[in-house]
Order: C-alpha cells, then sequence, then structure tokens
C-alpha cells in the first residue's frame, strides 16, 4: 500500500516549478489569449492518443499505488470515463464557442447584442488519490476545451500514477501549456495560494475549506467537489434483489473509495434482514473471496484501513450490528490491505461511522418506517454529492426528487450519473459548489463576456441633454412603466 514517497527536497524542488510554471503559462496566455477551435481539438486528440498508447502502464501503476486495484475497476473507473470526456468535448467545441445572440430592446436599436466565451487564463486543478487519472484529466479535458492553460496537483499518495501521467503529458504539452506538480501537503498549501484564473479542487470538506479559504485571499474563483454522506434509499415495493443490484457496483467499484458510492442505506423497518441476506448472496457471487481476489481492490494505504478499522470497532462498542460480507478471514483481508464488504445496523449518530464520509467498503443500514420519515432523515443532516433512489414507483421518485437536495441523483442506479458526459457533475452546500463536466464545465472555466455592439447609426444623441425635450418625455411615457 502506498505511501507519501516525496522528500521535503522533492517538496522544494515541485515548489519552486509551481512559481515558475505560473510566471510561464500566465506570460503565454497574454499572447495567445484565445485559441481557434482546431488548436483546442488538436490538444485534445493528442492528450485522448497518449492516454490509449499507455493505458496498461496506468493501469499497472495504479495498482501499484492502491496495492491491488482491479484492471477493470481502473479502466471502468479512471480509463473509460476519461477518454469519453475527450470524445465528447472534441465533438462540442466548435458549437460551444459559438457567441450565443441575445435580444436588445427597442430602445437601444439598431444595435446587436452577443455573449462570448472567453477563455479565463490559467486553471489550477486538485486531484485526489481515489481516481487519480479521471480527476485530473477530467477537469483537464474541460479547460483545454475551454482554451485555458493549466496546472495539475496530483496526490502524494499515487506516486506511480503521478509519474506517468506526469511523462504522458509532458510528451505532448510544454510547461508554458500543461504542468503535472507532484509532491506533499506543504505543496499542496503552496499550490492553492497562487493566484490562478480558477482553482478546482477534489477532496474532503474540510480540506477544501481550507483550498477555498486560501484561493480567497486572491480573489480566485472556486470549484469544490467535495464529498458527504450519499444516501440509499430503498423503496418498500421493490423486489430486494433488484434493489441491490442497482447499487451494489457503485459501492463496491474501488473498494468504495469512490466519492459518490452510496454511504448509508435507508431501509423498510420490515426488510432490513432481507436486505441483509440479498447483499451477501449479490456480494459472495460478485467476489467469491476477497483477499487474494484481483477484482476486489485495496484499500490505498495503512491510515486509511485503520480509519475504517477504528470506525467498525467505535460502532460496534456503540451498539452496531457488524456482518462482514464473505468468507475470507480478517487476518487474510487486512495482510492483503482489503476490508470485506462490511454491513453495520443499529447505527445511531454517536458512532464515528455515521458522522463523516465513510469512503471505503462499509455500509450502515438505517432503517424507516415510511417514506416521509425517509426524507426528513435525509433533510435533517448536509446535503449530499449524490442521492439513489430504488423504486419504480413515479410518485415516490417524484417526492424524492422534489423534496430533498443533492449534486446529482440516480433514480434505480448508483454512481453513474458521473459518467454522463451531457449532464453537469457538482456538489451543494458542504458537498461542493460549482460543475466542470461537458458543457457545464465549459462554462465553468470561461468568462461569459457580454459584447453590446452598435453600427454607423447612433439614435443615442436623440437624448442627449438638455433634458426635457419631447423625446425625452416619449421615452419615460413608454419605457418607465
Amino acid at each position: 500500500m502506498a505511501n507519501n514517497l516525496y522528500s521535503a527536497a522533492d517538496d522544494q524542488q515541485e515548489i519552486s516549478l509551481i512559481d515558475e510554471a505560473l510566471l510561464l503559462q500566465k506570460k503565454a496566455f497574454v499572447s495567445d489569449s484565445y485559441l481557434s477551435a482546431q488548436n483546442r481539438i488538436d490538444d485534445l486528440t493528442q492528450l485522448k492518443a497518449v492516454i490509449l498508447e499507455h493505458q496498461e502502464q496506468l493501469v499497472q501503476a495504479l495498482s501499484k499505488d492502491f496495492g491491488c486495484r482491479s484492471v477493470d475497476d481502473s479502466k471502468m473507473g479512471d480509463l473509460m470515463p476519461t477518454i469519453m470526456g475527450i470524445n465528447y468535448a472534441i465533438k462540442h467545441i466548435k458549437k460551444w464557442m459559438k457567441p450565443s445572440k441575445r435580444h436588445v430592446g427597442v430602445l437601444f436599436q439598431p444595435a446587436k447584442a452577443f455573449v462570448m466565451y472567453q477563455p479565463l487564463g490559467v486553471v489550477g486543478i486538485i486531484t485526489p488519490w481515489n481516481y487519480p487519472l479521471f480527476l485530473s484529466i477530467g477537469p483537464l479535458t474541460t479547460a483545454l476545451a475551454a482554451g485555458n492553460r493549466a496546472m495539475i496537483k496530483m496526490s502524494e499518495f499515487t506516486p506511480a500514477t503521478n509519474d506517468v501521467i506526469k511523462t504522458m503529458l509532458g510528451g505532448i504539452f510544454s510547461n508554458d501549456k500543461v504542468v503535472v506538480i507532484n509532491g506533499g501537503p506543504e505543496v499542496a498549501a503552496h499550490f492553492s495560494a497562487q493566484a490562478f484564473d480558477h482553482l478546482i479542487f477534489t477532496g474532503s470538506t474540510r480540506v477544501g475549506k481550507i483550498v477555498m479559504a486560501a484561493a480567497a485571499k486572491n480573489l480566485t474563483p472556486v470549484t469544490l467537489e467535495l464529498g458527504g454522506k450519499s444516501p440509499t434509499i430503498i423503496d418498500d415495493k421493490i423486489d430486494m434483489k433488484d434493489a441491490v443490484s442497482r447499487f451494489i457496483l457503485g459501492k463496491t467499484l474501488n473498494a468504495g473509495q469512490t466519492c459518490v458510492a452510496p454511504d448509508y442505506i435507508l431501509c423498510p423497518a420490515g426488510r432490513v434482514d432481507e436486505l441483509k441476506q440479498a447483499l451477501s448472496k449479490q456480494f459472495t457471487k460478485m467476489y467469491p473471496s476477497v483477499a487474494n481476489n484481483k477484482d476486489y481492490g485495496a484499500i490505498i494505504n495503512e491510515a486509511q484501513l485503520q480509519r475504517l478499522s477504528k470506525w467498525l470497532a467505535d460502532a460496534k462498542t456503540k451498539g452496531a450490528i457488524l456482518t462482514t460480507l464473505g468468507s475470507d478471514s480478517e487476518q487474510d483481508c487486512i495482510a492483503a490491505g482489503k476490508l470485506p464488504l462490511t454491513l453495520v445496523n443499529n447505527v445511531n449518530d454517536e458512532m464515528l461511522l455515521m458522522q463523516e464520509e465513510i469512503f471505503g467498503p462499509i455500509l450502515p443500514i438505517v432503517s424507516y418506517n415510511n417514506l416521509d420519515d425517509a426524507i426528513a432523515y435525509i433533510n435533517e443532516r448536509p446535503r449530499p454529492l449524490a442521492l439513489y433512489l430504488c423504486s419504480h414507483n413515479a410518485n415516490t421518485q417524484q417526492q424524492v426528487l422534489e423534496r430533498t437536495h443533492a449534486g446529482g441523483v440516480c433514480l434505480n442506479d448508483a454512481a453513474m450519473h458521473v459518467a454522463q458526459d451531457d449532464m453537469p457533475f457538482g456538489g451543494i452546500g458542504p458537498s461542493g459548489m460549482g460543475h466542470y463536466h461537458g458543457h457545464e464545465g465549459f462554462l465553468t472555466f470561461s468568462k461569459a463576456k457580454s459584447v453590446f455592439k452598435k453600427g454607423k447609426i447612433n439614435t443615442a444623441t436623440n437624448a442627449f441633454p438638455p433634458y426635457g425635450k419631447l423625446v425625452h418625455k416619449l421615452i419615460y411615457k413608454f419605457f418607465l412603466k
């Protein structure tokens, strides 16, 4: 399992690189501040090609960083959405760049009004460890589509993957266009204090507040992709096997180390045992073993594994009932750096795992008596990044959509809304602010600049002082009402 491999000397070198690269990119942007659609498409075409060329190296690096990471988890969670996002941007850049025509009132005629979408300049991207490819190249894709330059701070916990990404991007972009920064927390702090034209951070709510405070000193606008406790509601009428099949992959992918993974289940009070049985059966079918199974991922490092184990012990001492799925021994799993999916019921708010985002293969089950109670439970807590509902009842679906707030919703699925290229992705309140996927990403990394254009005819002179003329009286009569 990976640990921070960057020394103090490494960190100082990266801090110097930040300072140098930012000045370089700002200067380069001033000299070429509005790239053509074809230039942007060329950049993304190169980006796609180099990722496809390095598929094997990326998959191997990701598994090395995690200790064990499924090849398919890496392909589904990192590679595929990254390539799909690039393809989508390439296809739509020309359309996104077109000025948007706007209405001009009769008083100001003859004239034209439109909004042009201008690149911001240099975008800073702070990437977490859980999906280091998708969560670095995803924001980079939309930043480049909008015509910007970018600096990417990678996580200190994924050094092998960082090296591959740095090599890839260094092979197609000069430092005045895109640069990758490594290093530990001191480097991250220095990075977030820079005067970027926009800063996007993906990570915890706690660190997000620190990043936002640092950015505020430069009045740097931020996009925060945070997390939170994303609930899954199970309808009282749905077949339980069907319900489990809708969310279990979203929970087990990357061993639950996903910001949009279902964090806890809201289950009808009389169906908790049925849910546990269905989960156990489906999990064992997907993962006949855990410890030596290459399809089931490890926890990123010892600190995270200890945190999860501590939370389980805390819950048990406070009255929770723990059900570890699968047949592997705890000793074998721990030795492999893994934690099987563990169900936790009889939970309460005093337990640590009910207070913070779990970010691992632990699944609390909260029972509810009716839909109103389930909705109230969600609304009494911080607004989540995602919300999932397993129900085929149209009325239930509408109630949940209208009466709850979340960054995104899946009806009868989990986590897959993130992979939809034509939908914005982002949180709300404690789970984040702003969006960066697809067209919304292009808008995030662009300045929507209003342009009002007059021709040779200038009717404004009719309204010049001295005031009190007939024209002024007519203007007030017709427009001041």
